[in-house]
């Protein structure tokens, strides 16, 4: 499948709910989560053979994205209950219920994570409740798998945290996030963020 007709299959589908302020939930579109999967296939990160866990799913975009590229198992890992229906919803509507599973719980140490290849995460920022990022990136190094991680391009922590423990970082993109105005604290009707684009490899 072409990036552009994956593109606009992700853009169909039901949309994150996006209800609580408190989680930072706001939608990947269809065109950005397409560049970072196919990012995946042709650094060889992604393939037919992989396990893949989403943290902080959402809407399952990311997740379902492996999926539809060919994944063999992705999981999809989201607290809010709304978003968990949507991703419901949202493999139905794509029909790879067979590839995808949805885990409604939270991000924490009890997650097993064991035996897989590639996670991504889209994890709250911390803008709202400072180093609410932290149980994620804590995760993604739990799981010593091969990591794609969106997050602020403001964020100063990222590279020293990996580099500390002997990772791999790059910072391989940055692109703009629309932020709708769906919470009290937006005073504009549609704004947008700068986000950073980073892959993580674990020590060898």
């Amino acid at each position: 499948m072409k990036q552009r007709s994956l593109a606009m299959i992700l853009s169909s589908l039901p949309e994150h709910p996006c209800n609580s302020v408190e989680l930072e939930q706001y939608s990947t579109s269809g065109d950005i989560a397409a560049i970072l999967t196919m990012e995946m296939l042709a650094r060889g990160d992604l393939n037919q053979d992989s396990v893949v866990v989403d943290l902080g799913s959402g809407n399952g975009i990311l997740g379902i994205s492996t999926a539809l590229m060919g994944a063999s198992q992705v999981v999809l890992v989201e607290i809010d209950q709304s978003a968990c229906a949507i991703a419901f919803e949202a493999i139905k509507k794509t029909k790879v219920g067979d590839i995808v599973e949805v885990m409604c719980c939270s991000v924490d140490e009890s997650l097993d994570l064991v035996g897989v290849d590639l996670v991504i995460s889209n994890p709250p920022w911390g803008f709202q409740t400072p180093k609410a990022d932290r149980p994620f990136l804590e995760a993604i190094i739990r799981s010593e798998a091969t990591s794609y991680l969106i997050h602020s391009a403001e964020a100063t922590h990222i590279e020293p945290m990996f580099r500390n423990l002997s990772w791999g970082v790059e910072r391989w993109w940055e692109a703009d996030f629309s932020l709708p105005s769906r919470y009290p604290h937006h005073s504009k009707r549609q704004s947008r963020t700068k986000a950073a684009f980073w892959r993580l490899t674990p020590p060898s």
